[in-house]
Protein backbone atom coordinates (compact mmCIF):
# COMPACT_ATOMS: atom_id res chain seq x y z
CA UNK A 1 0.00 0.00 0.00
CA UNK A 2 1.57 3.66 -0.75
CA UNK A 3 1.59 6.20 1.43
CA UNK A 4 -1.46 8.34 -0.30
CA UNK A 5 -3.68 5.24 -0.33
CA UNK A 6 -2.96 4.58 3.34
CA UNK A 7 -3.54 7.85 4.48
CA UNK A 8 -6.88 7.99 2.54
CA UNK A 9 -7.76 4.93 4.21
CA UNK A 10 -6.64 6.14 7.28
CA UNK A 11 -8.43 9.56 7.11
CA UNK A 12 -11.28 8.74 5.37
CA UNK A 13 -12.98 7.10 8.71
CA UNK A 14 -16.04 8.74 9.87
CA UNK A 15 -13.79 8.51 13.52
CA UNK A 16 -10.28 9.60 13.91
CA UNK A 17 -7.86 6.87 13.52
CA UNK A 18 -6.12 5.60 16.53
CA UNK A 19 -2.53 5.56 17.18
CA UNK A 20 -1.53 3.17 20.18
CA UNK A 21 1.44 3.87 21.51
CA UNK A 22 4.48 1.40 22.05
CA UNK A 23 7.50 2.70 23.95
CA UNK A 24 10.73 0.18 24.15
CA UNK A 25 12.50 2.54 27.01
CA UNK A 26 13.31 2.39 30.06
CA UNK A 27 12.71 6.12 30.59
CA UNK A 28 9.11 6.80 29.30
CA UNK A 29 6.75 9.14 31.50
CA UNK A 30 4.31 7.04 31.50
CA UNK A 31 5.09 2.93 30.99
CA UNK A 32 8.89 3.17 31.62
CA UNK A 33 10.01 0.13 31.41
CA UNK A 34 6.92 -2.14 30.68
CA UNK A 35 7.72 -3.16 27.18
CA UNK A 36 11.61 -3.25 27.21
CA UNK A 37 11.76 -7.34 27.03
CA UNK A 38 10.55 -7.97 22.82
CA UNK A 39 7.60 -10.29 24.72
CA UNK A 40 6.13 -8.00 26.55
CA UNK A 41 6.49 -5.79 23.40
CA UNK A 42 5.23 -7.58 21.33
CA UNK A 43 2.64 -9.07 23.33
CA UNK A 44 1.29 -5.01 24.07
CA UNK A 45 1.36 -5.00 20.09
CA UNK A 46 -0.90 -7.67 20.06
CA UNK A 47 -3.28 -6.50 22.54
CA UNK A 48 -3.46 -3.04 20.81
CA UNK A 49 -4.41 -4.01 17.89
CA UNK A 50 -7.09 -6.64 19.16
CA UNK A 51 -8.84 -3.15 20.83
CA UNK A 52 -8.90 -1.38 18.20
CA UNK A 53 -5.84 -0.08 17.32
CA UNK A 54 -5.29 1.31 13.56
CA UNK A 55 -1.33 2.11 13.76
CA UNK A 56 0.94 1.15 16.02
CA UNK A 57 3.77 3.68 17.26
CA UNK A 58 7.01 2.22 17.93
CA UNK A 59 9.67 4.29 19.74
CA UNK A 60 12.85 3.25 21.88
CA UNK A 61 14.49 6.54 22.87
CA UNK A 62 11.99 8.65 25.21
CA UNK A 63 11.24 11.96 24.17
CA UNK A 64 9.65 13.00 27.16
CA UNK A 65 10.26 16.52 28.07
CA UNK A 66 11.37 16.10 31.83
CA UNK A 67 14.37 13.43 32.66
CA UNK A 68 15.01 11.20 29.17
CA UNK A 69 18.58 10.35 28.56
CA UNK A 70 19.54 10.90 25.17
CA UNK A 71 20.90 7.62 23.07
CA UNK A 72 22.68 6.99 20.42
CA UNK A 73 21.52 5.49 16.54
CA UNK A 74 23.26 2.29 17.57
CA UNK A 75 21.66 1.45 20.96
CA UNK A 76 18.15 3.00 19.24
CA UNK A 77 18.19 0.38 16.55
CA UNK A 78 19.78 -2.90 19.08
CA UNK A 79 16.40 -2.09 20.97
CA UNK A 80 14.33 -2.19 17.88
CA UNK A 81 15.45 -4.85 16.24
CA UNK A 82 13.99 -7.70 18.05
CA UNK A 83 10.74 -6.05 18.00
CA UNK A 84 9.90 -4.06 14.88
CA UNK A 85 9.85 -7.07 11.96
CA UNK A 86 7.49 -8.82 14.43
CA UNK A 87 4.72 -5.77 15.34
CA UNK A 88 5.44 -5.21 11.35
CA UNK A 89 4.86 -8.65 10.53
CA UNK A 90 1.34 -8.45 12.61
CA UNK A 91 -0.17 -6.43 9.54
CA UNK A 92 -1.58 -3.18 10.89
CA UNK A 93 0.41 -0.01 9.67
CA UNK A 94 3.24 0.92 12.10
CA UNK A 95 4.60 4.34 12.71
CA UNK A 96 8.40 4.67 13.28
CA UNK A 97 8.58 7.64 16.28
CA UNK A 98 12.14 8.75 15.58
CA UNK A 99 14.16 12.06 15.46
CA UNK A 100 17.15 10.05 13.92
CA UNK A 101 17.55 9.68 9.78
CA UNK A 102 19.31 6.91 10.31
CA UNK A 103 17.12 5.02 12.48
CA UNK A 104 13.83 5.82 10.18
CA UNK A 105 15.71 5.01 7.43
CA UNK A 106 16.23 1.29 8.63
CA UNK A 107 12.69 0.92 9.77
CA UNK A 108 11.19 2.25 6.72
CA UNK A 109 13.25 -0.04 4.31
CA UNK A 110 11.77 -3.23 6.48
CA UNK A 111 8.73 -1.77 6.19
CA UNK A 112 7.28 1.08 8.51
CA UNK A 113 4.55 2.84 7.11
CA UNK A 114 5.11 6.11 8.65
CA UNK A 115 7.80 8.55 9.85
CA UNK A 116 7.01 10.48 13.35
CA UNK A 117 9.72 13.13 13.83
CA UNK A 118 9.24 14.99 16.98
CA UNK A 119 11.30 17.49 15.63
CA UNK A 120 9.21 18.24 12.38
CA UNK A 121 12.03 17.67 9.97
CA UNK A 122 14.08 20.59 12.01
CA UNK A 123 16.69 18.31 14.01
CA UNK A 124 18.12 15.84 12.03
CA UNK A 125 18.98 16.91 8.25
CA UNK A 126 19.10 14.15 7.00
CA UNK A 127 15.52 13.73 8.29
CA UNK A 128 13.36 15.03 4.93
CA UNK A 129 15.58 13.36 2.54
CA UNK A 130 15.06 10.01 4.08
CA UNK A 131 10.90 10.51 4.04
CA UNK A 132 11.04 11.62 0.32
CA UNK A 133 13.80 8.35 -0.77
CA UNK A 134 11.04 6.30 0.93
CA UNK A 135 7.21 8.40 -0.67
CA UNK A 136 6.39 7.74 2.99
CA UNK A 137 3.86 9.63 5.22
CA UNK A 138 5.56 11.75 8.19
CA UNK A 139 4.13 12.97 11.17
CA UNK A 140 5.90 16.77 11.71
CA UNK A 141 5.62 17.81 15.34
CA UNK A 142 5.76 21.13 16.64
CA UNK A 143 8.77 21.31 19.61
CA UNK A 144 11.00 23.44 21.34
CA UNK A 145 13.91 22.82 23.24
CA UNK A 146 12.33 24.46 26.40
CA UNK A 147 8.67 26.17 27.29
CA UNK A 148 8.49 29.84 27.27
CA UNK A 149 5.75 31.08 29.09
CA UNK A 150 5.72 34.38 27.61
CA UNK A 151 5.32 33.22 23.49
CA UNK A 152 2.28 33.43 21.58
CA UNK A 153 2.17 29.41 21.64
CA UNK A 154 -0.09 29.48 18.81
CA UNK A 155 2.28 31.53 16.28
CA UNK A 156 5.13 29.66 17.30
CA UNK A 157 3.51 26.63 16.26
CA UNK A 158 2.31 28.17 13.23
CA UNK A 159 5.95 29.31 12.27
CA UNK A 160 7.47 25.92 13.14
CA UNK A 161 5.00 24.59 10.98
CA UNK A 162 5.78 26.78 8.09
CA UNK A 163 9.61 26.40 8.04
CA UNK A 164 8.99 22.46 8.34
CA UNK A 165 6.56 22.52 5.30
CA UNK A 166 9.60 24.61 3.27
CA UNK A 167 12.06 21.95 4.56
CA UNK A 168 9.41 18.87 2.71
CA UNK A 169 9.04 20.71 0.16
CA UNK A 170 12.53 21.28 -0.74
CA UNK A 171 13.36 17.53 -0.06
CA UNK A 172 10.33 16.32 -2.43
CA UNK A 173 8.19 15.47 0.60
CA UNK A 174 4.41 15.57 -1.26
CA UNK A 175 2.23 17.48 0.40
CA UNK A 176 -0.11 15.24 0.71
CA UNK A 177 1.66 13.17 2.52
CA UNK A 178 2.16 14.92 5.69
CA UNK A 179 0.27 14.98 8.91
CA UNK A 180 0.81 17.57 11.47
CA UNK A 181 1.24 17.19 15.22
CA UNK A 182 1.11 20.40 17.67
CA UNK A 183 2.85 19.01 20.27
CA UNK A 184 1.07 18.49 23.27
CA UNK A 185 3.29 19.08 26.33
CA UNK A 186 6.43 19.31 24.04
CA UNK A 187 8.51 22.83 24.80
CA UNK A 188 4.88 24.06 26.34
CA UNK A 189 3.57 25.06 29.85
CA UNK A 190 0.70 22.94 30.82
CA UNK A 191 -1.15 26.17 30.19
CA UNK A 192 0.37 26.58 26.60
CA UNK A 193 -0.70 23.11 26.45
CA UNK A 194 -4.82 23.64 27.13
CA UNK A 195 -4.45 26.69 24.59
CA UNK A 196 -3.31 24.63 21.94
CA UNK A 197 -6.22 21.86 22.69
CA UNK A 198 -8.81 25.25 22.59
CA UNK A 199 -7.55 26.69 19.62
CA UNK A 200 -6.69 23.58 17.66
CA UNK A 201 -9.22 24.63 14.95
CA UNK A 202 -7.03 27.64 14.29
CA UNK A 203 -4.29 25.15 12.62
CA UNK A 204 -7.00 24.05 9.76
CA UNK A 205 -5.31 27.14 7.85
CA UNK A 206 -2.67 24.20 6.73
CA UNK A 207 -5.25 22.64 5.32
CA UNK A 208 -3.31 19.04 6.54
CA UNK A 209 -4.68 16.49 8.50
CA UNK A 210 -3.91 16.68 12.22
CA UNK A 211 -2.51 14.22 14.78
CA UNK A 212 -3.19 14.87 18.22
CA UNK A 213 -1.22 12.77 21.41
CA UNK A 214 -2.78 14.28 24.65
CA UNK A 215 -2.77 10.95 26.30
CA UNK A 216 -1.93 10.81 29.81
CA UNK A 217 -0.07 14.46 29.57
CA UNK A 218 0.83 16.42 32.76
CA UNK A 219 -1.69 19.13 31.74
CA UNK A 220 -4.16 16.89 33.33
CA UNK A 221 -2.57 17.04 36.80
CA UNK A 222 -2.93 20.58 36.68
CA UNK A 223 -5.91 20.38 36.84
CA UNK A 224 -7.04 16.82 38.54
CA UNK A 225 -3.58 15.64 40.21
CA UNK A 226 -2.88 12.66 39.06
CA UNK A 227 -0.42 10.01 38.51
CA UNK A 228 -0.15 9.56 34.31
CA UNK A 229 -1.68 5.88 34.52
CA UNK A 230 -4.94 7.67 36.35
CA UNK A 231 -4.98 10.21 33.82
CA UNK A 232 -7.73 8.16 31.43
CA UNK A 233 -10.60 10.14 32.01
CA UNK A 234 -8.79 13.55 31.60
CA UNK A 235 -7.17 11.75 27.80
CA UNK A 236 -10.24 10.62 26.94
CA UNK A 237 -12.05 13.99 27.48
CA UNK A 238 -8.63 15.63 25.74
CA UNK A 239 -9.06 13.60 22.78
CA UNK A 240 -13.39 13.91 22.37
CA UNK A 241 -12.75 17.12 22.05
CA UNK A 242 -10.10 17.19 19.69
CA UNK A 243 -11.98 14.80 17.09
CA UNK A 244 -15.14 17.11 17.48
CA UNK A 245 -12.67 20.27 16.28
CA UNK A 246 -11.14 18.08 13.65
CA UNK A 247 -8.34 15.78 14.65
CA UNK A 248 -7.97 12.89 12.31
CA UNK A 249 -5.50 10.73 14.44
CA UNK A 250 -4.86 10.42 18.45
CA UNK A 251 -1.83 9.02 19.76
CA UNK A 252 -2.92 7.10 23.04
CA UNK A 253 -1.60 4.70 25.39
CA UNK A 254 -5.30 3.10 26.44
CA UNK A 255 -6.57 1.98 22.84
CA UNK A 256 -9.81 -0.07 24.00
CA UNK A 257 -11.09 2.97 26.10
CA UNK A 258 -10.33 5.65 23.46
CA UNK A 259 -12.19 3.49 21.08
CA UNK A 260 -14.94 2.87 22.92
CA UNK A 261 -15.48 6.45 23.56
CA UNK A 262 -14.82 7.89 19.84
CA UNK A 263 -17.27 5.32 18.83
CA UNK A 264 -20.17 5.97 21.18
CA UNK A 265 -19.68 9.35 20.34
CA UNK A 266 -20.32 9.02 16.54
CA UNK A 267 -23.13 7.13 16.93
CA UNK A 268 -24.71 9.29 19.45
CA UNK A 269 -24.24 12.41 16.85
CA UNK A 270 -25.74 10.42 14.01
CA UNK A 271 -28.74 10.43 15.81
CA UNK A 272 -28.76 14.25 16.24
Amino acid sequence: MTGHTLLDALLSRPTPAVMGVLNITPDSFSDAGQFLEPRQALAQARRMIAEGADIIDVGAESTRPYGSTAISADEELRRLKPVLPEVIALGVPVSIDSMKADVTDWALRIGAAIANDVWGLQRDPQMARVVAAHRAPVVIMHNRDRADANIDIMQDIATFFTRSLAIAEAAGIARDNIILDPGIGFGKTQDQSMTVLARQQELAVFGLPLLIGASRKRFIDSITPSQPQERLGGSIAAHLLAAQDGARIVRVHDVVETVQALRIMAAIKDRR
